[in-house]
C-alpha cells in the first residue's frame, strides 16, 4: 500500500474546506441550543440558519431566501421535489426524466411507475447528450414534472438547462421543472433565474462542505407538499429540529465555491485535461467516453478496452490512488454503468471505463504521479486479458 493518498473521486465526496469546518465548530459545541427556542442563547443558532439561508440563496443568485428549504442531502433534495410536485398535482399522470439520471432519481421514477404514473426516458447521443427533440415531443398537456440532472455524475457531461426549460414551457407553461444540480454546485456558476427552473437541489459534500447537508431551491410560484411532516420548521416545508452546525457548513462552503469558480474553470480543468491527454496518448487502449461534450472541469470518464476496470481500481488503490467506475451509489452492483449503457459506449470498453474527478486540492504532482504509473497498471492488466488478438489489432490501429 503507497503511503501517500492521491485522491481522484471527488464527484463521490469531497474534504471537508478547513474553514467551513471553523465555521461549524462553535455550533457543535458552544452554540448548541434548539434555534427554536424562545430564550436568548437559541438567537444565536437561529440568526446562524438566516445567515447561511442568505448565502445559500446567493449562490443559486435565488430571488429570496423563502426560496431556500434546507434538506440532508441530494437524495432527500430529489425526493422532496418530485415527490412535493406531483402531490399537488394529482390530476396529472405523466413525468419525464432522462436514461442517465442519478439512482436517487431514476429509482424514484421506477417506483413512480408502479404507482400508476407514465414516465417517458428521455435517450442521450453516443457522448452523453440529452436528445432534445425526443424530450420536446415526450411533453404534453398532461405532464406534471420533468426532472433532469444538470451534469452526470459519471461522465460530467453538462445538459443545456436554460434551453430544456425554454422547450418545457413552450409546449407546457404548467410544467413543473426539476434540476438535480448536485455535480455541478461549486463547479460552474449557477443562476437559477436566468436558467428558468422551478427547483434544483445540491448535495454539501460534493464540493467541500460536511456529508449530511442539502438544499432545496423552490422558485416562489412553486409548491410543494412537504416530504417530512411534524413540526414548523422550514416554514412547515420539512420538519425536525435544524442540523445548526451543518448548515453553517453549507452556507460557507457556498461562500468559498463563488470565490473558485475561476481556479476550477481553469486550473481544475487545465489538470484534468493534463491527465486525460497523458491517458490517451500513453494507453492505447484508452478511450474518452465523452468525445467532445461539453463538461464540468473536473470530470473525466475514461474506457480501457478488453480489461476489467475493478481491476484497475485496486491496482490504483494499491498505488494510493483513488478512482471509480462511476456512481458511489451503485457501487456495489456488478452491472455495468447504466449510463454508458444508454450512450452505448462498445461492448469492449463500458466495463473497463474509470471516472477520475479532481477538486481544488488536486495537485500537478499528483497528476504526473498517475500519468506516470497507470500505464504500467494497464499493460500488466491487458497481459490477463483473453483478448490478446483484439488488443493487438487495436495497437496496431492506433499506431497508424
Amino acid at each position: 500500500m503507497a503511503d501517500k493518498l492521491i485522491y481522484l473521486d471527488n464527484n463521490a465526496t469531497t474534504r471537508v474546506d478547513d474553514s467551513v469546518l471553523e465555521a461549524m465548530l462553535p455550533f457543535l459545541k458552544e452554540e448548541y441550543a434548539n434555534p427554536s427556542s424562545m430564550y436568548e442563547f437559541a438567537k444565536h443558532s437561529s440568526n446562524a440558519i438566516k445567515e447561511a439561508r442568505v448565502k445559500v440563496k446567493e449562490f443559486f443568485n435565488a430571488q429570496n431566501e423563502r426560496e431556500i428549504l434546507f434538506t440532508s442531502c441530494g437524495s432527500e433534495s430529489a425526493n422532496t421535489a418530485i415527490r412535493g410536485v406531483l402531490n399537488m398535482n394529482k390530476s396529472k399522470k405523466h413525468i419525464i426524466t432522462s436514461k442517465v439520471e442519478h439512482p436517487c432519481v431514476l429509482n424514484l421514477y421506477q417506483t413512480l411507475e408502479k404507482q400508476g404514473y407514465n414516465v417517458d426516458y428521455i435517450g442521450v447521443n453516443s457522448v452523453g447528450e440529452l436528445d432534445l427533440e425526443e424530450l420536446s415531443e415526450a411533453v404534453n398537456d398532461d405532464t406534471a414534472l420533468v426532472s433532469i440532472m444538470y451534469a452526470n455524475n459519471e461522465t460530467g457531461v453538462i445538459n443545456p438547462i436554460q434551453k430544456i426549460s425554454e422547450i418545457i414551457k413552450k409546449k407546457n407553461p404548467q410544467t413543473k421543472f426539476f434540476v438535480d444540480a448536485v455535480q455541478v454546485a461549486g463547479k460552474i456558476p449557477i443562476d437559477v433565474q436566468s436558467l428558468g427552473v422551478d427547483l434544483m437541489g445540491i448535495s454539501g459534500h460534493k464540493f467541500h462542505a460536511p456529508k449530511g447537508v442539502g438544499a432545496l431551491y423552490i422558485n416562489s410560484k412553486t409548491v410543494i407538499t412537504p416530504l417530512i411532516i411534524g413540526g414548523h420548521q422550514e416554514r412547515g416545508r420539512r420538519a425536525g429540529t435544524e442540523n445548526v452546525p451543518y448548515i453553517v457548513g453549507l452556507g460557507a462552503a457556498c461562500d468559498v465555491a463563488r470565490d473558485h469558480l475561476k481556479y476550477e474553470a481553469t486550473e481544475v480543468k487545465r489538470l484534468r485535461d493534463k491527465l486525460e491527454n497523458g491517458i490517451l496518448k500513453n494507453i492505447y487502449n484508452a478511450r474518452l467516453n465523452t468525445g467532445i461534450a461539453s463538461r464540468v472541469p473536473n470530470t473525466t470518464n475514461i474506457g480501457f478496452e478488453y480489461v476489467e476496470g475493478e481491476l484497475i481500481l485496486l491496482h490504483l488503490s494499491d498505488m494510493g490512488i483513488c478512482a471509480s467506475s462511476g456512481s458511489a451509489c451503485t457501487s456495489g452492483s456488478l452491472e455495468p454503468s447504466h449510463v454508458l449503457r444508454a450512450m452505448n459506449v462498445p461492448f469492449t470498453a463500458i466495463h473497463g471505463s474509470i471516472r477520475f474527478s479532481l477538486s481544488k486540492y488536486t495537485t500537478e504532482k499528483e497528476i504526473d504521479y498517475v500519468n506516470s504509473v497507470l500505464p504500467g497498471i494497464i499493460e500488466k492488466i491487458r497481459d490477463l486479458s483473453p483478448y490478446q488478438e483484439e488488443l493487438a489489432a487495436l495497437k496496431k490501429q492506433k499506431s497508424l
